[in-house]
């Protein structure tokens, strides 16, 4: 399966401003296919149940639907893993695999993300060579990472005008959009308000017609 190229990767990146993550799910094509009509740009497999090859055979899946809709696939933590599905995006946590380490594995096409919570690590993915992109957050509590404090829209406001690609994240919702959009951010990642959603595509829908207003 053919990666996308580098350059095309980081301009649908620059485009982008709805980043979906997903638990692998029974109804996991499905649920992409819908999400992916509606208008999310990245979708990234985030489920740390799986072994590598239920990973890669769910990763599989989400690639299909990907090419299918011209979007992109991450992969979480695994830069093993985002090589063998030629992953578009990767992505690292602060425990991660060093950045350096990960681009020697999935060389320079694929697009390299970080997690940042709070305004030191935020200002050093903003600069960090081989980085693509950032999240910034959390923004409020959330149980997809229990115990983690949430640094809230302070560190979204701090992060307001960096040059590099940053995405908002943490219990995001169509509630509290808006105020994420006014501390400073134009993209965001989702997780629960589209995972959970009755209608997974008009979800994404009010997302990407929230943004762009």
């Amino acid at each position: 399966m053919p990666g996308l190229d580098g350059n095309l990767i980081r301009q649908r990146l620059a485009d982008a401003t709805l980043y979906l993550c997903t638990p692998n799910r029974p109804d996991l094509a499905e649920f992409a296919d819908a999400a992916l009509a509606g208008g999310v740009d990245i979708i990234q497999l985030r489920d740390k149940s799986l072994e590598a090859k239920q990973e890669i055979a769910a990763l599989e899946v989400l690639a299909e639907a990907c090419a299918a809709h011209g979007k992109l696939l991450a992969v979480n933590d695994r830069a093993d893993i985002a090589y063998a599905v030629r992953a578009d995006v990767l992505h690292l946590g602060q425990d991660d695999l060093p950045v350096s380490c990960a681009r020697h594995v999935v060389g320079e096409e694929v697009v390299i993300g970080r997690s940042t919570h709070d305004v030191d690590q935020m200002q050093a993915a903003a600069t960090q060579h081989g980085v693509d992109y950032f999240c910034t957050g959390p923004c409020w509590p959330t149980p997809t990472k229990p115990g983690r404090p949430a640094p809230g829209l302070d560190l979204v406001r701090a992060t307001k005008g960096v040059r590099r690609p940053w995405f908002a994240i943490g219990g995001i919702d169509l509630q509290n959009l808006h105020e994420v959009k006014a501390a400073g951010a134009t993209r965001v990642v989702v997780v629960r308000a589209i995972t959970d959603a009755e209608d997974p595509k008009a979800a994404a829908e009010s997302f990407k017609v929230e943004l762009s207003s």
